[in-house]
């Protein structure tokens, strides 16, 4: 019944009702298909046979499935390239601080001016009173 060249409906998954071509047949379960569907490896169940049969080759490539699609009155969506990816750009580490700038850290350091503890904050709050 799946022999090469059958038309059939994808009826489960991600490529469901999308029109295929049987391209290879690799066991009683699963078929290799090719079509309005990615190229894949497919279980037979998930797939509805039509009544038609195009002439096609053992593994015929993708072009030669759009050109029988074609034949038959069926259209096919260009295949997508793949997207080039741009090289991610490479963050500079952090150099080492030179010893002037951590001179220049402990001088602010010594001219803020030291806060008073909370404790001796209380006691001079109730001095003033």
């Amino acid at each position: 019944m799946f022999e090469i060249g059958r038309l059939c409906v994808k009826i489960a998954g991600r490529d469901a009702k999308g029109k295929c071509l049987v391209v290879d047949v690799l066991d009683n379960h699963f078929v290799m298909i090719d079509g309005q569907v990615r190229r894949r490896k497919c279980n037979i169940s998930h797939l509805e046979p039509l009544d038609n049969v195009l002439k096609i080759k053992k593994n015929a490539s993708h072009a030669d499935v759009v050109k029988a699609l074609d034949s038959a009155g069926i259209k096919v969506a260009p295949e997508s390239k793949k997207k080039e990816q741009k090289e991610k750009p490479v963050k500079q580490r952090k150099s080492r601080k030179t010893e002037t700038a951590s001179v220049d850290s402990t001088e602010k350091k010594a001219k803020a001016p030291a806060k008073a503890p909370k404790a001796k904050a209380k006691k001079a709050d109730a001095e003033k009173q």
